[in-house]
């Protein structure tokens, strides 16, 4: 069985128990080694073969996935593998050799960074949205980054994008966003390694242009945690218990 994991957005107690216990018995493992911290691979056996796939192409990867196909393979993959993991064009060639697998999800990096920041992605009469995405770069988009930024009641978070933070800030404000739109950075989320900067769209390049890794995006006027209408679910019935009347 090929076993994909998500290792986590950084901070190696942050990956699930199943996926540790996978670790614990894999006869091969194939890790993401600049992404995946190498404390997950502490809990691997001593006679375990571990590969790192960085520098591998699909060609290297398919061949290492079909030799171990017989034994407990643990491919590792940073954060969720639903998200950025190339997972789907691995699966579609197990398919068609007809080996089984298995998805062990993990924590994305877009929600290790909001629980460091302490912040909601949903705030009631501001944002019911989340939007996952990234600025087209090297790889094309086949959503254009002024349709994105057009859902202004969204809450976005970029990835893969920090080296092309002025890019989203021309775009940004070409579509009238206010130059004060809270946007921070949040590098490296929940690694020990984790730097957070807070800014807006018209001045957090200058803060972050040293950065040239791994870094979270996030933008919108979600990021200033203020709700604009009152919950239904947890207000309204302590109102009506209480016998306040709202003038």
């Amino acid at each position: 069985m090929i076993y994909f994991i998500g290792a986590g957005p950084g901070d190696p107690e942050l990956i699930t128990v199943k996926a540790m216990n996978i670790l614990k018995k894999a006869d091969a493992v194939l890790y993401t080694g600049s992404l995946v911290p190498k404390e997950v691979l502490s809990w691997c056996k001593d006679d375990a073969l571990i590969v790192d796939s960085q520098g591998m192409k699909y060609p290297e990867i398919f061949e290492f996935l079909s030799k171990h196909k017989d034994k407990i393979v643990a491919r590792v993959h940073t954060g969720d593998p639903s998200i950025y993991s190339t997972i789907a064009k691995q699966i579609e060639y197990l398919n068609e050799q007809n080996i089984k697998y298995s998805v062990i999800p993990g924590i994305t990096a877009a929600f290790g960074a909001a629980a460091s920041l302490g912040i909601e992605y949903t705030i009631p009469g501001v944002s019911q949205t989340i939007i996952l995405t990234r600025v087209e770069g090297k790889t094309p988009n086949p959503e254009k980054l002024e349709n994105i930024l057009a859902c202004k009641n969204s809450s976005l978070a970029f990835y893969l994008s920090i080296l092309l933070l002025n890019k989203l800030k021309k775009k940004a404000l070409e579509l009238d966003y206010s130059p004060d739109t809270p946007c921070w950075v949040v590098e490296k989320a929940t690694w020990k390694e984790e730097k957070i900067y807070k800014g807006t769209i018209s001045d957090i390049q200058n803060k972050v242009s040293h950065i040239k890794g791994v870094a979270l995006i996030l933008f919108g006027e979600y990021l200033n945690q203020k709700e604009t209408e009152e919950s239904h679910l947890y207000v309204k019935p302590l109102i009506k218990e209480l016998g306040i009347n709202k003038c």
